[in-house]
């Protein structure tokens, strides 16, 4: 890994959620995943309306993460069963890199996590039982209807990548913020 380069951007709520913001059809994208990689706590479907989050805050802190590979990384090309272990393994420092959002936290403020939440090897909602961890456990930007893809674009420049053919992808973003200015 040849480093990580976090990237910030403050936004309003209000401009935010008019922009980026469409819980209906982002939701859905969120099932279908889990339909495919299993049940999370911080994805829909959820016991309360994601609008009255954004309705709670004025400000939101845009906070990514960008690791960038080395060239060697690069030129390696990977069995399947190896690139899932590394892309594992960088999953895993989601939960590393997520504590400098909940050291930004505090009674006005929320912060969102890095993606789908990974604090457990394997999520209570799989087994129908509660979240072990809700006092750690935060929401994200796409389980609370925001187009990160485009969030990403517009803010920073980059493009979401993702492996393929067995190679690592330029570089990884994990997306989080901070919501703040409570109302």
């Amino acid at each position: 890994m040849s480093e990580i380069k976090k990237l910030t951007a403050d936004v309003d709520v209000s401009e935010y959620f008019e922009k980026y913001v469409n819980f209906e059809e982002v939701s859905k994208l969120c099932i279908e995943e889990q339909e495919a990689l299993g049940y999370n706590w911080n994805y829909p479907p959820f016991d309360f309306d994601p609008n009255e989050v954004w309705d709670s805050y004025n400000k939101l802190k845009i906070i990514a993460f960008k690791i960038d590979f080395s060239a060697e990384e690069l030129e390696h090309t990977f069995e399947e069963k190896e690139l899932e272990f590394v892309l594992k393994r960088f999953e895993r420092l989601k939960v590393k890199l997520m504590n400098e959002i909940y050291m930004l936290e505090n009674e006005n403020s929320l912060g969102l996590f890095l993606g789908k939440c990974n604090l457990c090897m394997r999520c209570t909602r799989e087994v129908n039982m509660p979240c072990k961890m809700p006092f750690r456990m935060r929401y994200s930007l796409e389980s609370l209807g925001a187009y990160v893809d485009r969030t990403v674009e517009d803010l920073f420049g980059y493009k979401i990548l993702y492996a393929h053919d067995g190679k690592l992808p330029e570089y990884l973003i994990f997306v989080g913020g901070l919501l703040y200015d409570k109302k």
